[in-house]
């Protein structure tokens, strides 16, 4: 295991932890967490390939020196900062929740030419809902929840993170927040590590972001996977996702919640392999 400090183009430095060898795959973690996250992948897909775990600035316990309010923009080229620095053409990259919209801005910013193959677990395009889109969080947040939630997270930020995970579609996580089992007494460990400020500041370019407009757009082999009791998303959120991104394979986790890749590990590794194997045409440019 390698762990790398990659300097920016605005002179912030990166972490990225690199594993095993061949055909690099890039994993971008979901908000408040780390490359920790995709820990129970890791041993499986470092047998073949090279992969990549870099933490989003403001993530990972690194605190910020240059900009202290980044955006989802600044996250997106930070991928391309990365992947110009090792020097990869075209990778194969994952992104869990935060990571797919810091995918979906890549697209935007930057076309599909570094990407062979993308996947996409449990996140909707468009997070605040309007009386037009009821495919956002929960389906039913709008921009006053929204409002709310970001004067919760600048008044408790930890338990306002919590508080979004717990009280959502998934009755089992709010039950379990209620008595505070162990699994969230470490989450809350956990979200100490993250700043405040920098974490609000993400997500607030997050609630802003609609990319809707960029799915018909994906011209490589995408998988997406979502969670049937996932506390942000329903299945109609996933189908419109799927059928707005050309060719894009669908598959449900039964049981899992938000994340469905470390649900079921081995089912997910055994399905990014398997598109990593359906060719891919020459990308092109945005």
């Amino acid at each position: 295991m390698q762990h790398l400090n990659i300097s920016a183009d605005d002179g912030e430095t990166l972490h990225l932890h690199r594993r095993g060898e061949g055909p690099p795959v890039l994993l971008l973690h979901g908000w408040t967490s780390s490359h920790m996250a995709f820990s129970p992948l890791v041993e499986q897909l470092s047998n073949t390939y090279q992969v990549l775990r870099p933490d989003a600035r403001g993530h990972g316990d690194h605190r910020l020196t240059v900009n202290p309010a980044p955006d989802v923009q600044r996250l997106a080229r930070d991928v391309i900062n990365l992947l110009d620095h090792l020097k990869i053409d075209r990778v194969v990259a994952v992104g869990h929740s935060m990571g797919a919209l810091t995918l979906w801005q890549c697209l935007r910013d930057y076309g599909s030419a570094r990407f062979s193959h993308l996947a996409f677990v449990d996140q909707s395009p468009k997070l605040v809902t309007d009386a037009s889109w009821d495919g956002g969080i929960y389906g039913d947040f709008d921009a006053n929840r929204s409002q709310q939630l970001i004067s919760d997270l600048e008044r408790d930020f930890i338990e306002a993170v919590l508080r979004l995970v717990a009280f959502g579609l998934n009755d089992k996580a709010r039950a379990s927040y209620l008595r505070n089992s162990s699994g969230w007494r470490l989450m809350r460990e956990s979200l100490q590590t993250v700043d405040p400020g920098s974490a609000i500041a993400i997500w607030k370019s997050l609630v802003a972001a609609d990319y809707r407009d960029v799915l018909p757009k994906i011209n490589v082999p995408t998988l997406l996977a979502c969670g049937t009791c996932s506390n942000f998303y329903t299945a109609e959120t996933a189908r419109f996702v799927a059928t707005q991104t050309p060719g894009a394979q669908l598959s449900f986790y039964d049981g899992a919640d938000h994340g469905p890749h470390l649900a079921q590990p081995e089912r997910f590794v055994a399905e990014l392999r398997a598109l990593i194997n359906t060719p891919s045409p020459q990308a092109i440019s945005p």
